[in-house]
């Protein structure tokens, strides 16, 4: 029982740790979003590329360290689905920024899905998920705003109308790092 008390708190505390870079990382982008981003369209495309590849690549991180993606399945999936996003946007970078946010969409609206799918599984094992859960829930909306914003012709740049959504990212994901931190604090000294 101490041995799964244990292994519990170290996933506990490395899921902390994830969700906290996850933060950073999301607060880094919107920054250079609407600073850098604002007077080069190569370093916007650039950042609209980066934003599903970071993605990709962290959802591969956590799902190899939590048993793989076998045990992983929606992680798995938004893996897939966003670094084939990652290449897309490359490719409508050329073509339209209206198919830019589309694609986005259809990004926001599977990747949230798969979140709070995530974020309901490890509620089970961790507590303190409601906040992935509804960032989830809150990403699947933002895919539909994409998607109609796209089809009204966007005065704005494409990066100005994503950049609120990854900052959103960015507080979801702080905020389950801070209540995974509260209780493994709580737990320790409970134990």
């Amino acid at each position: 029982m101490a041995n799964d008390t244990l292994s519990s708190r170290a996933g506990a505390e490395a899921l902390m740790r994830y969700y906290f870079l996850r933060a950073f990382a999301a607060a880094v982008w919107v920054v250079a979003a609407f600073t850098i981003a604002r007077s080069s369209t190569v370093v916007a495309g650039a950042l609209l590329a980066i934003y599903p590849a970071w993605d990709a690549f962290a959802n591969a991180r956590d799902a190899r360290a939590n048993g793989g993606f076998r045990a992983n399945l929606p992680q798995a999936l938004n893996t897939a689905v966003s670094g084939a996003v990652a290449l897309a946007v490359l490719v409508a970078l050329r073509i339209d920024m209206g198919l830019v946010l589309v694609l986005f969409g259809v990004w926001a609206i599977l990747a949230g899905l798969l979140q709070l799918v995530v974020g309901v599984r490890r509620w089970r094992a961790y507590g303190a998920q409601w906040a992935m859960v509804l960032s989830g829930a809150q990403s699947a909306l933002a895919g539909g705003f994409f998607i109609k914003s796209a089809a009204a012709a966007p005065a704005a740049p494409a990066i100005t109308i994503i950049a609120p959504y990854a900052a959103f990212g960015a507080f979801y994901f702080l905020v389950s790092a801070i209540l995974l931190a509260v209780k493994i604090r709580r737990r320790a000294r409970s134990a």
